[in-house]
């Protein structure tokens, strides 16, 4: 039998830490819960999980800021934030500094378990995914990297690299914006879109040395990709 997928649970409201744990536990995954983000740091480091789930508002490191500070060791882990927050440009910073999904409380179990799913299944296509040839640039989806004739490679964040993938997938035919916002994203809602559309921007620049690689926006569709 598999070892079961071990996930770093940062949650500051006791009873909503401890539902979300059993809940999990009762779908085979080990959890391992932290009530404040320093704690939840040091647990990181020690116990090596698969997946984090963070609340943003904690007490001593908040979510936002331990994110900040894994990604700086690891960029690849999956990442989803639980806010109470609505604003969109909370939503924004979400994303981009380095997570990956993100629910809004209150949640239901159902809705959390799904987006880890979709989740890990994201982090299993992407190491056994292979090096792609786009224009002048290589891009290792493994490593996420994309790197560009002989310069040094870019390290690209796990969302701009899965959805660099699904772009380079779909070349030269539309990618629907709503399938790609339920895949990577979970929600087709307004805040996923304008975070979509930022990390399009992202891309877009740093490709933007090979001129021949577009990155079309069909208006009321979704995107394209060209080279």
């Amino acid at each position: 039998m598999a070892n079961p997928t071990k996930i770093l649970l940062a949650e500051d409201e006791a009873a909503l830490g401890q539902i979300i744990k059993e809940s999990l536990e009762t779908r085979d995954f080990e959890v391992l819960l932290c009530e404040d983000g320093e704690k939840a740091f040091k647990t990181y480091k020690s116990e090596s999980p698969e997946l984090l789930v963070l609340d943003v508002m904690m007490p001593k490191k908040d979510g936002f800021t331990l994110a900040k500070d894994i990604r700086k060791i690891d960029d690849t882990i999956p990442i989803i934030f639980l806010t109470a927050k609505s604003q969109t440009q909370d939503v924004v910073e979400g994303f981009t500094i380095g997570g990956n999904d993100y629910l809004k409380k209150p949640f239901s179990m159902e809705e959390l378990i799904v987006r880890i799913h979709n989740l890990i299944g994201r982090a299993k296509l992407q190491k056994t995914a292979e090096i792609i040839a786009l224009g002048d640039f290589t891009f290792d989806f493994p490593k996420q990297l994309l790197s560009y004739k002989t310069e040094a490679p870019i390290q690209l964040t796990h969302r701009e690299a899965h959805l660099l993938f699904h772009l380079i997938k779909n070349k030269n035919a539309v990618l629907d914006r709503s399938l790609i916002l339920n895949k990577l994203w979970g929600t087709d809602d307004f805040f996923s879109a304008r975070s979509m559309d930022v990390f399009i921007s992202k891309l877009r620049k740093k490709l933007k040395q090979d001129e021949s690689i577009q990155i079309l926006n069909v208006r009321g569709f979704g995107y394209k990709l060209t080279d």
